[in-house]
C-alpha cells in the first residue's frame, strides 16, 4: 500500500474512533439522566365517583391533551417515530394487555401525572408533567378517576428508544425529554383560581398550552419536533406576527373551526379539535389571559 493510502485509511480509522467515543460519552450522559430515580411524595388527592366527576375527567384527558399522544382510547400509540431522533410510544392508560390501569394505585397516577415519574421512581419519557403540574386536586381527582373507568383495550406496544440524535439534542437541551427535570417536586402547591372567564383562571388553563407555543406563548421551533414541522405560531397580542388584531369572535372560530381570521386554516400540528371542546366560559378565560401576556415578535417561545 502507498503512503497516502496509508494515512488515508489511518485517517478514517481515527474518524471512526472519534465518533465512536463521542457517541459513547453522549450515551452514557443521557443514560444516567434517563435511569435517574425520583423520589417523590405526591401527596393525598380525593379521587372523586359519580358521572359528573367522570364527565370532568374525560373533558380535561380531550382539552388537555391526553387523547392527542395516547389516542382517542387512551390505549397508547406509537407517536413519534423519527429514528435516529426517537421513537416514543405513550402508554396505554387502560387495564387491557400492555396497560398500566390495573396496577397503578391513585397514588402512582397522581405522581404520574404531576410530576411524570413512574411508579419505580424513574422519570417517563416525554410525559409533560410540567403543563399538569399546577393542576387542582379537583382535576387531578377528576382525571384519575376517569382514567381508572376505562374499558379495557388490549393493544401490545414497541418500547420506546431514544436514537443517537434525539440523545445529543437532549444533552444540548433542545429536546424536552424528561419533563420530570422541569419540575420541583418539593414546592408547596397553590391553589387554583376559581372557576370563571377571568384572565387568572385562563391562565391556569394556558399552561398546556405552553409545550408547543412555548413559556412565553410567542411559539417559533418546537423542541425535538421533525426538520418538517411548523413552527407554532405566536399567540402573543403582537400585531404583526401574533394575534394583535384578533378579536374574541376570532378566537373562537380558530378553536371551534380550525379557522384564522382571514380563513385559511390552522396548522395541522395545531390540536383545535380537542381545544374546541373547551367551554365557552374556558375559552372566554384563555382569551382574556392571552390577551394580558407582553406582545412578542415570532419564535422567541
Amino acid at each position: 500500500m502507498n503512503p497516502s493510502k496509508k494515512w488515508a485509511v489511518r485517517g478514517l480509522g481515527g474518524v471512526v474512533v472519534l465518533v465512536a467515543l463521542a457517541l459513547a460519552v453522549v450515551y452514557g450522559a443521557s443514560e444516567v439522566r434517563i435511569r435517574r430515580t425520583y423520589e417523590v411524595d405526591p401527596g393525598s388527592v380525593a379521587i372523586p365517583a359519580g358521572a359528573a366527576a367522570l364527565q370532568a375527567g374525560e373533558h380535561l384527558s380531550v382539552v388537555r391533551g391526553c387523547v392527542d399522544c395516547h389516542g382517542a382510547d387512551l390505549g397508547g400509540t406509537v407517536f413519534i417515530d423519527e429514528q435516529p431522533m426517537a421513537r416514543l410510544t405513550a402508554t396505554n392508560l387502560t387495564r387491557g394487555r400492555g396497560g398500566v390501569g390495573e396496577r397503578y394505585s391513585d397514588t402512582d397516577w397522581v405522581r404520574a401525572i404531576r410530576h411524570g415519574v413512574a411508579p419505580d421512581g424513574r422519570p417517563l419519557l416525554f410525559m409533560p408533567s410540567h403543563e399538569f403540574h399546577p393542576l387542582g386536586d379537583e382535576d387531578v381527582g377528576a382525571l384519575v378517576a376517569y382514567l381508572k373507568s376505562l374499558p379495557a383495550v388490549d393493544r401490545d406496544l414497541p418500547t420506546s428508544s431514544v436514537g443517537p440524535l434525539g440523545r445529543a439534542l437532549f444533552l444540548a437541551g433542545e429536546l424536552p425529554l424528561l419533563p420530570a427535570e422541569m419540575i420541583d417536586h418539593g414546592a408547596p402547591r397553590s391553589l387554583p383560581p376559581a372557576k370563571g372567564p377571568t384572565a387568572e383562571y385562563g391562565g391556569y388553563l394556558a399552561t398546556g398550552c405552553t409545550g408547543c407555543h412555548g413559556p412565553g406563548f410567542s411559539g417559533g421551533k418546537i423542541p425535538g419536533t421533525p426538520p418538517d414541522w411548523v413552527p407554532a405560531a405566536n399567540i402573543t397580542p403582537d400585531p404583526a406576527t401574533g394575534i394583535g388584531g384578533w378579536t374574541e369572535r376570532d378566537f373562537f372560530r380558530a378553536m371551534r373551526e380550525g379557522k384564522r381570521p382571514d380563513g385559511s386554516d390552522l396548522d395541522p400540528i395545531m390540536p383545535w379539535k380537542g381545544l374546541g371542546r373547551m367551554t365557552d366560559m374556558e375559552l372566554q378565560a384563555l382569551w382574556a389571559y392571552l390577551r394580558t401576556v407582553p406582545a412578542k415578535p415570532l419564535g422567541g417561545r
